[in-house]
């Protein structure tokens, strides 16, 4: 069983909106300079935290020449690792890891998340929400990046268009569905514990 995630897929803008998501997230209480040290932190291939300037981050993801994974700070000694990819279709994934958050710490992350998705000028396809880590990230590819029809397990909330929010609709019971602001549906699954 993979670790809790919120992924989410947004269609690649002619310029990065990442500034304006680091001030978004600020609002909620993460940030992405680290609170002692001053600077942002990105993880090189071996897992090592490597200080970056926030503007040269800025560029890198700009740039969309490959994965970057990145740390968001609560405080100097809780961090969320955050991954951008981009994929062919001109996407932008992030997935952000809620593995050692309190609950209360995930679902800031998942209002930050909401919220930029929400007043980010770049439309968002799809926020899978999935604090149990039921699912793999990955496994919501298909469905969101290539209109697929497999619907996979069950998460907490997705947030996302109108076609994708239709066929997870038709291929679930019981389901939550309201309108969630940018042209997003927010669709929740009834509890099953």
């Amino acid at each position: 069983m993979a670790d809790g995630f919120i992924r989410w897929y947004r269609e690649s803008a002619a310029t990065s909106v990442f500034a304006q998501q680091v001030e978004l997230f600020a609002e909620q209480g993460i940030v992405l300079p680290h609170p002692v040290r001053g600077v942002p932190f990105v993880l090189d291939v071996e897992g090592e935290q490597v200080p970056m300037e926030q503007e040269e981050l800025g560029l890198l993801l700009g740039h969309r020449i490959a994965d970057i994974t990145m740390t968001w700070w609560f405080s100097a000694n809780t961090n969320i690792i955050d991954t951008f990819a981009y994929e062919p279709l001109g996407c932008e994934i992030q997935t952000l890891w809620l593995d050692g958050l309190t609950f209360e710490e995930a679902a800031r992350v998942e209002a930050a998340v909401t919220v930029a998705a929400t007043k980010l000028p770049v439309p968002t396809r799809a926020v899978i929400v999935d604090r149990r880590g039921i699912s793999d990230p990955e496994d919501w590819d298909s469905l969101v990046l290539y209109d697929g029809d497999r619907v996979p397990r069950i998460p907490d909330v997705v947030l996302t268009q109108s076609h994708i929010a239709q066929k997870l609709a038709e291929a679930s019971t019981g389901l939550a569905r309201q309108e969630a602001g940018a042209g997003l549906w927010q669709l929740a699954w009834p509890r099953t514990e």
